[in-house]
């Protein structure tokens, strides 16, 4: 379970993680200035385990995975939005970033309300509200990649279990 930062549509890599970083050597690094051109409180705030929600083409701009890669070093345990621009879903999951598209949820859920999220289920739980949401599973595939920490781990450990 996690507070929720709300962000509105159209939130691009440049906002997520602004260009002036991107030189910076490791994900803590990147962490330090996320979300600061559209939050400068985030970085203050933001707590393990909580969540951001978007509205839609989340994470449009440009294909750097730089952008999910200081999401997660913040803590940030998912992000759900109406939809995700398709390079960042993809990064995201190649990272091993769990991210949901629920359109219903990215509307209904209040910045500072407390979420909870079955991965497994698609279940999203506004604890505040009491309201709940449902959206789209992680197929099995997806689920391991995210499982095992990200694509290139996920081969990896495929490969050891083939040899």
């Amino acid at each position: 379970m996690g507070k929720v930062f709300k962000y509105g549509d159209n939130v691009d890599t440049d906002v997520i993680i602004p260009a002036r970083y991107l030189n910076a050597p490791a994900p803590e690094e990147l962490a330090k200035h996320c979300m600061e051109d559209i939050d400068a409180e985030f970085t203050k705030n933001v707590k393990a385990g909580d969540i951001i929600i978007g509205g839609a083409n989340f994470g449009c701009g440009s294909s750097r995975e730089h952008a999910p890669i200081s999401i997660r070093a913040c803590g940030v345990s998912c992000v759900i939005a109406s939809s995700f621009a398709r390079i960042f879903y993809r990064n995201a999951i190649n990272i091993g970033f769990p991210i949901l598209e629920c359109p219903e949820a990215a509307e209904k859920i209040n910045n500072g309300d407390e979420v909870s999220v079955d991965f497994s289920t698609g279940l999203i739980t506004d604890e505040t509200t009491g309201e709940t949401f449902q959206a789209a599973a992680f197929p099995e595939f997806i689920n391991n990649i995210i499982e095992h920490g990200g694509l290139l781990p996920y081969l990896k450990a495929r490969q050891e279990v083939s040899e």
